[in-house]
């Protein structure tokens, strides 16, 4: 008969495989770490510019070589762009605008989206689809319908119209609100109707609670959108005295648009919100991406 060897030999075969499997793959995750860190330098590239020329002189804007970290930082250029521009009421503004406007992006969605979700009436799932039907339909189409609107209603060059059509609800962010519902269990719901809870008692003191990542994502979506809305003022806006950010460093950098070290040191400005959002909300953010992604109905 013949013996099978199972000796040390086999070991170091299996042994030697191992090891060449764990190289392979750590020079496969080195090349992709490479990669991913020359692309994330190639995308801060722009926001490392924007500050670097916020904090230089005219005369050194345009100098070759690049001069990335300014010899003698001019931090007066911060002190300058609030006295030559009411950067104060910009701020105001889109304050008012950015808080009021995700307020009702949140409150919208979280009624309309428990109605869809969670309750039962005739034509329901209908509703829904042409919900999402208007998701289809270009900005340019309703835009001068919405116009004629707000004119009829006196709206023109005020802050209503950049703000009060989010309490109606927008289609993306219900869609976002309802999918995370759908995925919640209906026994809490049905517990709490046997308590004698109303609707609205169980809409705020049990399924909103439950809904703090897609509370969260669908705030820091309308964050985004209100914060950084240029059409929006563009069109409704013809006062400086109600100017948002956007359009205000627009009409900024029309008047002044050689003075590009001050034309970047109000985009540092503008930028600062956006920054510290995204640190202190990126965790919370991609939680209720992927909770909502993974919701089934």
């Amino acid at each position: 008969m013949m013996s099978v060897e199972t000796g040390p030999k086999n070991q170091n075969y299996v042994s030697g495989g191992n090891l060449t499997k764990r190289g392979r793959t750590l020079v496969q995750h080195s090349i992709l770490h490479v990669v991913l860190i020359l692309a994330g330098i190639t995308f801060l590239m722009p926001l490392l510019w924007i500050v670097s020329t916020s904090l230089k002189t005219a005369g050194q804007v345009f100098i070759i070589p690049v001069e990335w970290i300014p010899s003698n930082p001019q931090w007066a250029n911060f002190v300058e762009i609030f006295q030559i521009l009411p950067l104060a009421t910009f701020i105001r503004n889109t304050f008012i605008v950015t808080v009021l406007g995700t307020l009702g992006a949140v409150c919208s969605s979280l009624i309309v989206g428990y109605s869809l979700a969670r309750l039962r009436w005739p034509g329901r799932d209908y509703v829904f689809m042409l919900l999402i039907a208007t998701m289809m339909l270009p900005f340019v189409v309703t835009l001068i319908p919405t116009f004629i609107l707000f004119k009829f209603l006196g709206w023109l060059d005020t802050l209503l119209p950049l703000f009060v059509p989010s309490w109606f609800g927008q289609a993306f962010y219900i869609f976002l609100m309802r999918q995370f519902m759908i995925g919640l269990p209906f026994e809490l719901e049905e517990a709490a109707r046997i308590d004698g809870a109303s609707t609205w008692t169980i809409l705020i003191r049990v399924i909103a609670p439950l809904c703090g990542p897609a509370i969260a994502t669908v705030a820091i979506f309308a964050f985004l959108a209100h914060y950084n809305d240029f059409m929006g003022p563009l069109i409704y806006l013809s006062t400086n005295e109600r100017f948002t950010l956007p359009l205000g460093i627009y009409w900024y950098q029309g008047r002044y648009g050689t003075s590009w070290h001050l034309v970047m040191a109000v985009s540092t400005v503008a930028l600062l919100p956006m920054i510290t959002l995204f640190f202190l909300a990126q965790r919370y953010f991609t939680r209720g991406i992927t909770l909502t992604g993974l919701a089934g109905r």
